[in-house]
């Protein structure tokens, strides 16, 4: 069985027709919440409107994986997420044999064929779709138009990045058993990586680029008032201000957004309009994940606060 597309398509399909710009695309980030500075809306639009992947790349915490959640929500499309872990390989990525009930349809069809089994009709209706377990890349060519997110790919190996070429080159893969399944549109392709290794210059070629950065002063006090109910302009100034220092420190892990938003949301919980040195102490648990960086914090917390 094959299921085929009639032409190539465009990336995310109609769904780009009304992004006519960056600022457009910007615009509907910061209507569901994401506020992407100008080179993420235009790297995010170019992927969208060339129909190619986008590689992001940076320091944990700087919004790789929240851009393409933003893109779904924003764009009104699926999201197929892929996690990658070291050792992942491309039946947990693509597709697998329900081998399980496959067994229990031969025995269902050996009792009703009395034992006398055709084993060439009996394999054949075997490999179908009743018995196929669609993984994320396969169920993102088969939903297509989606935004498909391959997350922390430097966590994968080398061969992995290898299976992942044809993929994005074609958006189709051939399932030996079944046949060839190609994305009736491309899905939008969204890859993050930490850094934590160099991914290979084969993968990198075929995507738009972009490192992210952690948000300026102005953008995260934004981000803190766009995100977190409640929250005063005080209250946002401080807590960007005491995250731009700590970023500054040689900390093990610096904190990102995400634990900004942890840090705001663990205040307001409590009540707390102000930042003061005793609460600081108190939540570094919202915003801090090593013991070593909370005593390397504690210790020169006055800086920290200014």
């Amino acid at each position: 069985m094959t299921s085929a597309s009639d032409g190539p398509g465009t990336a995310a399909g109609a769904a780009h027709t009304a992004v006519s710009s960056p600022a457009k695309l910007s615009a509907l980030l910061e209507d569901i919440g994401y506020l992407a500075d100008d080179g993420v809306a235009t790297a995010a639009f170019l992927a969208l409107r060339m129909g190619k992947p986008l590689f992001c790349e940076g320091e944990p915490g700087t919004g790789k994986t929240s851009l393409a959640m933003a893109l779904a929500d924003s764009l009104e499309l699926p999201l197929v997420r892929l996690q990658c872990h070291e050792g992942i390989d491309a039946a947990q990525a693509l597709y697998e044999w329900d081998f399980p009930r496959q067994l229990l349809h031969l025995r269902a069809l050996e009792a009703a064929e009395g034992g006398r089994l055709n084993v060439d009709d009996a394999e054949q209706s075997l490999y179908t779709e009743r018995f196929l377990l669609a993984r994320p890349l396969l169920t993102a060519l088969r939903s297509s138009p989606c935004v498909l997110l391959i997350d922390e790919i430097d966590r994968a190996d080398d061969e992995f990045e290898a299976f992942l070429l044809q993929l994005l080159d074609e958006n189709t893969v051939t399932i030996p058993e079944y046949g060839e399944v190609r994305a009736e549109q491309p899905p939008l392709v969204v890859l993050t990586s930490n850094r934590t290794r160099e991914v290979h210059d084969a993968l990198k070629r075929r995507c738009l680029y972009h490192w992210l950065e952690h948000p300026d002063l102005a953008r995260e006090i934004a981000i803190l008032r766009a995100r977190v109910p409640g929250i005063g302009q005080r209250l946002a100034e401080q807590i960007a201000e005491a995250l731009r220092r700590l970023r500054a420190m040689e900390l093990l892990k610096p904190p990102g957004v995400a634990e900004a938003l942890d840090w705001a949301n663990a205040l307001r919980a409590l009540g707390r309009d102000e930042l003061d040195a005793e609460t600081a102490a108190t939540t570094l648990g919202a915003v801090l994940k090593f013991s070593e960086d909370t005593d390397r914090v504690r210790a020169r917390l006055d800086t920290v606060l200014g």
